[in-house]
């Protein structure tokens, strides 16, 4: 059943720990060009929910038992082919890496999702941040009026700020481009201030004899913090009716593709982490079908994105990932689909400090070998990401009990980095 656009709880929720907010500029496409070697970094992940096969996408086996009918084209990376329901992918992919050899050791989707969103596995005894709350709070931009960590489109597993608290826990905004209605008041100003203020006589009194307590729970803070983002220009970034007509029909007319646009549009506006879900790659029965179909959202999207990225001079400032939680089995079960494959799925990434064209790890077209060649566990993948944006994933935080967590606990692969 699909969800309301924005929960106005959640504004309160991320923008705990907030602090003082300046207003940026509005919106201007040549804004990346201005930025020189002071450029803010930032990380767009393209979530691909459910598992996608690997087989159908970026690693396929065409004329072999394990390829069923998918098909191959290449590419603008010499030598290097993907399934041939991404044409316009394929023309950007000198842009990209590709990894065909990830392996993760949950087949689980909650679990196997808690390891692609943190890098971690699920530890019983504290919750880890979300890799895009770690590069949030490794680059902290003082000048957002808008949370550091956003989430477009339909995620159920919403990505959190874990140890390092909740102001890192991701603004989910599930239909992108449509409305900023719900980021907004929706009565005249003069009502508003009359609610703010009974709600500050309320709020007085309940804090006598109290102090301490409440201010624990931060109110005046988030409240504040959710105020100051209400009357922001940055809201603009959420919103698409200034953009060109060609631009919003180059990455298409789906909510994940708007979600892709309004991602490059936050970052403009520096925004340290977004990310986009497409749903429904979990794929059982009818793998071919509903994959190609998926394809069909996925690949002009992603491809108008890299394209705009490089185009404004934003693509070396940020690091773009495409993946899904695991892969799918090398079998064709007997509904036509795939069953969960932890083993050698694949991923692409490019844009930072990472070099494209690059080709890791291969898996057996026989079906026969589990383990791929050149094995990357998703750890390596993620110290590797926040090495591309110039972040130690050796740097060590103290939890609010005093454990010392490292940002990754991966190697990052060198081969990949610039």
């Amino acid at each position: 059943m699909l969800q309301p656009p924005l929960d106005r709880r959640d504004l309160l929720k991320w923008a705990t720990g907030l602090g003082m907010s300046f207003a940026l500029p509005a919106l201007d496409v040549r804004a990346a060009s201005r930025r020189g070697d002071e450029r803010p970094r930032s990380l767009i992940t393209l979530r691909l929910s459910g598992g996608p096969s690997q087989l159908e996408t970026w690693d396929p086996h065409p004329g072999t038992k394990i390829g069923g009918p998918t098909k191959a084209i290449p590419t603008s990376i010499p030598g290097v082919e993907i399934a041939s329901s991404f044409p316009l992918l394929a023309d950007q992919m000198h842009h990209l890496s590709v990894i065909r050899s990830l392996v993760s050791k949950e087949g689980d989707h909650d679990r196997a999702t808690y390891l692609v969103k943190t890098g971690f596995r699920i530890d019983p005894t504290l919750r880890h941040p979300s890799v895009g709350a770690i590069v949030a709070h490794a680059l902290p931009n003082d000048h957002l009026d808008i949370p550091p960590v956003i989430s477009l489109g339909y995620d159920n597993r919403l990505s959190r700020g874990g140890f390092l608290g909740g102001r890192f826990d991701a603004l989910r905004v599930r239909e992108p481009g449509s409305s900023d209605g719900d980021l907004k008041s929706w009565i005249a100003e003069p009502r508003q201030q009359r609610r703010l203020s009974n709600l500050d006589v309320v709020a007085q009194a309940f804090t006598r004899g109290r102090k301490v307590v409440v201010d624990r729970t931060m109110h005046a803070h988030n409240l504040d913090a959710a105020l100051t983002m209400m009357t922001s220009d940055q809201l603009k970034a959420f919103r698409l009716d200034d953009e060109l007509e060609s631009t919003r029909l180059a990455y298409g007319d789906s909510n994940f593709s708007r979600g892709c646009l309004v991602a490059r549009r936050l970052i403009e506006q520096g925004v340290r982490a977004v990310e986009v879900t497409l749903q429904n790659f979990d794929t059982h029965d009818q793998n071919f079908t509903r994959t190609a179909e998926l394809a069909g959202t996925l690949d002009g999207a992603f491809a108008a994105l890299l394209k705009d990225l490089h185009d404004r001079d934003l693509l070396a400032s940020t690091v773009v990932l495409c993946l899904g939680e695991f892969g799918r089995t090398p079998k064709i079960n007997g509904a036509d689909g795939r069953d969960h494959w932890p083993h050698g799925f694949s991923c692409l990434l490019g844009g930072g400090n990472l070099r494209g064209g690059v080709l890791l790890g291969a898996t057996d077209p026989s079906g026969k070998e589990e383990n791929p060649a050149d094995p990357i566990p998703v750890p390596d993948l993620y110290a590797t990401v926040l090495r591309a944006l110039g972040i130690d994933p050796t740097h060590q935080i103290n939890t609010s009990i005093g454990r010392p967590i490292r940002y990754s606990d991966g190697t990052s692969i060198d081969r990949l980095l610039s």
